[in-house]
């Protein structure tokens, strides 16, 4: 997609949203509380320390079986030391979601997030300081739901850096694209934003972390499940000189280290060059800690640890698996394999403790970095953070122009855009994707503070309105509804198509088999386009590219939009593009006020 024309559409919106949020009675979690006198005396509680010597302290007092414990993503508390349970694995790619296990949307205290655009659309802006904005809220609404008692953990596993090389690859939707110089840009970008860093690469207020940043998935990872070759046994063949893979792969992470100072890296499940990414020392410790510098954790892609004996057979004994990733710096694993092999790996003294330390001084250095270990956060940096803050009318606004500024036009060669409010008549909107919110989102969403689908967001603009899905789903497997669609198309002024592609065509762990538009969509299309009076508006829903040439030189066809998956503000997004409109469409009930206005 990025080989075509980049023209957009840059509206600017009023906005006036309700934000309702109740104060939290819950306590987030913390260690080192000021009152516990049995605490408050232990050295690693010491704030005037540095936190190497804390640290140090801490895990000095740790039994094997404690060590072992932690070394998992769901780490359990250590009640004699005050030390509270964290969990390693949150998720924020474009929002805090819920796909993770660290963070809890109960519906009372804050039961939703802002959810941005996919990373796909949101790069295709090439906006560095959109990109830091959007970090920066949602780094703010992290911290909001940890100060209000409904996360475990602050370490969020973000951003998906890797390069989107084959267009058929499931996940290519969470990155931002095939150029290594983008890719890198956003990962410094979101970084920053997220960590609480200054978009110039300031310092952190009071030297703590407002979340923790992850880049993944360390490195060459462009394939889940492709034929009869999934992600867990996938051996990616890189230039013997690594000049590919230098030039290439590893730009964003480099990057992401040196320029974003990210707190937290992910190796991969695949293999690079027959060895698994998780137990390659040159690539850990060599390459990312020494060449560039990296001082924060290392955690495995879940269960990635496990494949390296039950899947891909490079370790002999479960054991031998241990010894691998912790020797190649590794440090948390996802799943719990670490925690069922790691103590008979010591006493086989197939590894010694010592890798062990240097793990839990990587994991406990980042969430002292987080102010963890200062008593009570609400009393710490970044402890003003409040409910209020999670879906403020500044963040759901920035969703609305992170979509604008990424919606591509691809066509529009019969000038149907923008539309006339005051000659649009009757509309007919036909297509799967055009009465639904959650393709809108994407994956790794959390629930969106508001959203209306591009349906309902039409509805402002237009007198008479009518509806057909045409296909029975995006699969569009049958044509039984095309009649319909054909009949409908021939009774009004215009047509818009809302086609594409959703999660049952390309997500984690589901890559596609070609780029065309999936079943008889193509077919819908063009008999749609061919039966309507004028030529129609086309939308295209997708992370992934999708070949639509044939809709290039249709005449019938009159303009082509590529909207990715634009977030919970999509549907509006579309509508206002569709009628040009640039300070904000008329929607009472999310509290929106219109003052209208037409392109030029």
């Amino acid at each position: 997609m990025k080989g075509m024309s980049n023209s957009h559409f840059i509206l600017f919106i009023h906005i006036n949203f309700l934000c309702i949020a109740v104060s939290s009675t819950a306590k987030p979690p913390f260690a080192c509380d000021l009152s516990n006198p049995s605490t408050n005396s232990y050295a690693f509680c010491n704030t005037s320390l540095p936190i190497s010597q804390r640290v140090e302290n801490l895990i000095s007092r740790l039994t094997l079986d404690e060590k072992i414990s932690q070394l998992v993503n769901t780490a359990p508390a250590i009640p004699r030391l005050g030390i509270p349970s964290y969990q390693w694995w949150s998720e924020s790619l474009h929002g805090v979601s819920s796909s993770g296990r660290g963070i809890k949307f109960n519906g009372e205290t804050i039961s939703s997030a802002t959810s941005f655009p996919q990373v796909i659309l949101t790069t295709s802006s090439f906006d560095t300081h959109l990109w830091y904005r959007i970090g920066q809220a949602i780094g703010i609404e992290a911290r909001a739901v940890y100060n209000a008692g409904q996360a475990s953990g602050m370490t969020f596993w973000a951003p998906n850096i890797n390069i989107f090389r084959d267009p058929r690859w499931g996940r290519g939707q969470e990155t931002p694209g095939e150029d290594p110089m983008v890719t890198s840009k956003y990962s410094v970008s979101y970084v920053r934003g997220i960590q609480g860093d200054s978009f110039e690469g300031g310092k952190l207020r009071g030297g703590h972390l407002q979340a923790s940043a992850c880049c993944k998935h360390f490195t060459a990872y462009d394939l889940d499940n492709w034929n009869g070759t999934n992600r867990s046994v996938f051996n990616a063949q890189v230039s013997k000189s690594f000049v590919y893979l230098a030039d290439t792969y590893q730009p964003p992470f480099k990057s992401c280290i040196e320029e974003g100072k990210a707190s937290g890296i992910m190796c991969a499940y695949n293999r690079v060059n027959g060895i698994p990414s998780c137990a390659d020392f040159d690539l850990l410790s060599k390459t990312a800690r020494g060449a560039w510098g990296f001082n924060g954790y290392f955690t495995s892609d879940c269960d990635a640890v496990s494949i390296i004996y039950d899947d891909q057979g490079y370790a002999k004994t479960p054991e031998d698996a241990v010894r691998d990733v912790l020797k190649s710096g590794m440090d948390v694993n996802c799943g719990s394999y670490l925690q069922k092999h790691t103590k008979s790996a010591v006493q086989q003294k197939i590894r010694g403790e010592g890798d062990i330390d240097r793990a839990l001084s990587n994991l406990f250095t980042t969430r002292m970095r987080l102010g963890l270990f200062n008593g009570d956060p609400i009393q710490q940096p970044y402890g003003d953070i409040s409910p209020k803050q999670v879906c403020s009318p500044d963040h759901q606004g920035l969703a609305l122009e992170a979509a604008r500024n990424g919606i591509v036009l691809l066509k529009n060669s019969a000038k149907r855009l923008p539309l006339s409010r005051a000659t649009t008549m009757t509309l007919a909107v036909i297509g799967p994707n055009a009465n639904t919110t959650k393709t809108l989102l994407g994956n790794y969403f959390g629930p969106p503070c508001k959203s209306i689908t591009p349906l309902e967001a039409f509805k402002s603009y237009v007198r008479e309105i009518s509806y057909t899905p045409g296909c029975d789903s995006v699969a569009c497997s049958s044509s039984v509804s095309f009649e319909e669609a054909v009949k409908l198309a021939t009774l009004v002024d215009t047509v818009i198509l809302i086609m594409g592609l959703d999660q049952t065509q390309e997500r984690e762990s589901h890559d596609r088999v070609d780029l065309v538009l999936p079943g008889k969509q193509q077919n819908l299309i063009t008999i749609v386009a061919k039966a309507a009076k004028k030529p129609v508006i086309l939308v295209i829903l997708s992370g992934g590219p999708v070949d639509i040439y044939f809709a290039k030189h249709d005449g019938n066809i009159g303009s082509i939009i590529w909207a990715g998956y634009p977030g919970e503000a999509g549907g509006i997004t579309l509508a206002e593009i569709m009628f040009g409109v640039t300070q904000g469409g008329d929607y009472p009930w999310l509290g929106i006020h219109k003052i209208s206005s037409k392109f030029p």
